[in-house]
């Protein structure tokens, strides 16, 4: 599942395309992704102009001139796909096409079909069902080492679940959290509620670091997710744990034949990879 990186790309390769762009065609290739479609959908987006589009977790949001905001995710397998004009035609999944003013399209294609659209106003934004709920977003300035421990505090999870809990902190996933605790040097079997204090604020300055160059590289491309422009990310060159189960970790001088290098565990349900030598 695209991650805040990826999101956060595809917003960006968006903007310059929608903003300030009236939507002249809206088509609604089928009634449902993961939920149904507003009844409404259609009609409410076409005629309307893009003012903004950013990004709430995993979540884009795209504001229009009369104060709706069409809230989008992208699920598993969801891309958005910018195209100079209209295509001669469209393919078994591609669902919903926006056409601007300017002659450019954007088509959501979903093969699996995990995600969502919908329609809700800036004024209740925040008390969406899919949003009310999130913690503080790790780029932004009220994110920081004691924020982050003091809504670790009690947590008697892992700290590797406790991250992927959208509430604590959003738009976190399996990949950019293993490789924050890696570079924090802080184990993903600790018990959430110990990271306290020093700890808690590498661990806060890690996810930052990781996401911010995570973005700069367009995101990871492991299996369906393209930026907006159709390119791969590149952060997945990069990983120093993720996916690399056996490998010695970067600056690593443990024997690796003896300890194995990286370890992969299931937590959760979910892959995490580490080194036990330099994570506590």
């Amino acid at each position: 599942m695209p991650e805040l990186p990826e999101v956060e790309t595809v917003c960006r390769g968006l903007a310059p395309h929608l903003e300030g762009r009236l939507l002249v065609r809206v088509e609604q290739r089928r009634p449902n992704l993961r939920t149904p479609f507003p009844a409404d959908f259609v009609a409410r987006l076409t005629g309307r102009r893009v003012e903004s589009v950013r990004r709430r977790a995993k979540y884009i949001l795209i504001r229009l001139d009369d104060g709706c905001v069409l809230l989008a995710h992208l699920g598993m397998s969801g891309r958005m796909i910018i195209t100079p004009q209209r295509p001669e035609s469209y393919g078994t999944h591609d669902h919903v096409v926006f056409e601007t003013d300017a002659g450019t399209v954007v088509t959501f294609n979903d093969a699996r079909r995990f995600g969502l659209m919908d329609l809700t106003t800036a004024e209740t934004l925040a008390d969406h069902p899919m949003l009310r709920a999130l913690g503080p977003e790790p780029l932004g300035n009220e994110f920081s080492g004691p924020v982050l421990a003091e809504r670790l505090a009690g947590k008697m999870t892992p700290i590797k679940a406790a991250l992927l809990d959208q509430s604590v902190v959003a738009g976190l996933g399996n990949i950019y959290v293993s490789e924050a605790l890696f570079q924090a040097g802080i184990d993903p079997t600790r018990l959430a509620a110990t990271v306290t204090g020093e700890e808690a604020d590498r661990l806060a300055a890690a996810i930052r670091d990781v996401l911010a160059r995570a973005i700069a590289a367009g995101g990871s491309s492991l299996r369906d997710y393209r930026q907006a422009s159709g390119e791969l990310g590149y952060f997945q060159h990069q990983f120093s744990v993720y996916d690399r189960e056996g490998q010695p970790c970067p600056g690593c001088d443990c024997d690796v034949a003896r300890t194995g290098g990286i370890r992969r565990i299931v937590q959760a349900g979910r892959s995490t990879f580490y080194c036990a030598s330099r994570q506590r």
